[in-house]
């Protein structure tokens, strides 16, 4: 680890205390960055050094490249880490750490901006021999032509952001005669939110289960640490996520984790990165999303049942050590669940509700674990995600993990602010979620079926 003894931290919440653990474990420094907003922040107080990077909103702060970077040089980082959201996937910004001299804990600039690109990332699957839905190769803009195609490829279908994520810039189109303006509805959106408008459009299947291949890789050679199935969703956004999955057959699963293994090493991967797919549960097909650049939020599902670091991992390939893992060294074990509790309010259509924490019990003992930056009397910033911890609990099998969340689920008590726990205390008594019956619209077509909050889902 002679390149990398301080790491500059480019986020905040949770994942920064993550980053900051494991630095810790490895004997390595920590800086981490924070806003105003954020400046009573357990990431700020647990940090070897913290500096502060601009006001409150994320434009000023947490998304400023020049000022992040600039702090890192400032205070002696070797190198950056970026975790997720913000600007974990900007090829930009990874460039230009890069540039500045410094390490870029993630994967290659060049990378990035390929599997950032949804219509190359799928012609990038092709090559590797990955599975996906009939659909558009290139971009596809004018109204005439997108008609001629979607014709093609048959109703319904999906208009999906090339640069697009948790669900901006896509939508569904049952119809013919929707297309036009679900195109320029997509489109304003995607530009809206990435600075990029280019849609292309996709088979659209449902019901459908969301599963993803964790893959770790040091640009020469590539593992993968098995799948997580985050089928558990509203508005695109995951709320529950867990491993194995239990949708899969044991060859859906094998080809499934084979073709990310494949996908990543076509591209020469390097760090810790994710395949995602939809799978098809009644017809054992599997077909593929996306490929995150990054660490992602569920990351500790994979560590549960397999025991190994993901974080320890990014900083050590990082700092260019090769990839110690061979793949039969690594061992699934259990089954794992992840419940996201969040400031959001289920009854409200989880509309978020941030606030200051007038009471904070938060769930140990055996076979459970609490990531979360969350304590008794902070507030919660109105600037950023609404998540305030990770709860996950493991069991040999999977009825063993589900009767551990609801003990920890039940000790689990925030006051101040409303949380999705009741959410997730109503799934884990769900005859549907008990049996593996889920699929990506259960929340909103099943779960909240009749309810007023419904189209709000």
């Amino acid at each position: 680890m002679r390149k990398l003894q301080k790491v500059f931290i480019a986020n905040r919440g949770e994942i920064a205390l993550r980053i900051i653990r494991a630095c810790k474990d490895l004997g390595l420094d920590s800086v981490v960055a924070h806003s105003e907003a954020d400046a009573e922040s357990l990431p700020v107080r647990l940090a070897n050094e913290a500096v502060c990077v601009g006001p409150g909103p994320a434009r000023e702060s947490y998304l400023d490249q020049t000022a992040l970077i600039e702090a890192a040089v400032r205070t002696g980082a070797d190198g950056v880490h970026p975790g997720y959201g913000f600007l974990s996937e900007n090829a930009d910004f990874a460039a230009r750490i890069e540039a500045a001299g410094l390490i870029y804990v993630g994967t290659q600039p060049e990378v990035i901006r390929l599997m950032g690109d949804k219509a190359a990332a799928r012609r990038q699957a092709v090559k590797a021999g990955v599975p996906v839905s009939h659909g558009t190769e290139e971009p596809i803009a004018d109204p005439e032509r997108a008609l001629a195609v979607a014709r093609q490829i048959g109703f319904p279908l999906l208009i999906k952001a090339v640069a697009g994520g948790g669900g901006r810039g896509m939508r569904a189109v049952h119809e013919e005669a929707g297309l036009r303006e679900s195109l320029e509805r997509a489109s304003a959106e995607a530009s809206s939110s990435f600075g990029n408008g280019a849609v292309y459009l996709e088979r659209f299947l449902s019901p459908v289960r969301h599963v993803e291949v964790q893959v770790l890789g040091d640009g020469k050679r590539v593992v993968h640490l098995g799948e997580r199935d985050c089928s558990v969703q509203r508005r695109h956004q995951k709320l529950l996520e867990e491993s194995p999955s239990s949708a899969l057959s044991p060859g859906l699963r094998q080809h499934l984790v084979e073709s990310a293994v494949s996908l990543a090493a076509n591209v020469g991967y390097r760090g810790a990165g994710t395949v995602e797919y939809i799978v098809d549960a009644s017809r054992q097909e599997c077909f593929f999303i996306e490929m995150n650049t990054r660490i992602q939020v569920e990351h500790p599902v994979t560590e549960l049942v397999t025991g190994v670091d993901l974080v320890a991992m990014q900083l050590r390939i990082a700092a260019g050590e090769p990839l110690a893992l061979r793949q039969e060294d690594i061992r699934f074990s259990g089954h794992a669940i992840e419940c996201r509790i969040n400031a959001e309010d289920p009854r409200k259509g989880f509309m978020p509700k941030p606030g200051r924490i007038s009471a904070c019990v938060l769930p140990s003992g055996p076979w459970v674990r609490m990531d979360s930056h969350a304590y008794e009397g902070y507030a919660l910033p109105p600037f950023y995600d609404s998540l305030i911890g990770k709860l996950l609990t493991w069991g040999e099998d999977r009825p063993q993990a589900i009767e551990r969340m609801r003990r920890a689920l039940a000790e689990c008590s925030i006051e101040g602010i409303p949380t999705t726990v009741p959410f997730h205390q109503q799934l884990m008594d769900n005859e549907d979620f008990l049996a593996g019956r889920v699929h990506t619209r259960y929340v909103r077509e099943t779960l909240y079926a009749g309810h007023p909050m419904q189209s709000m889902l």
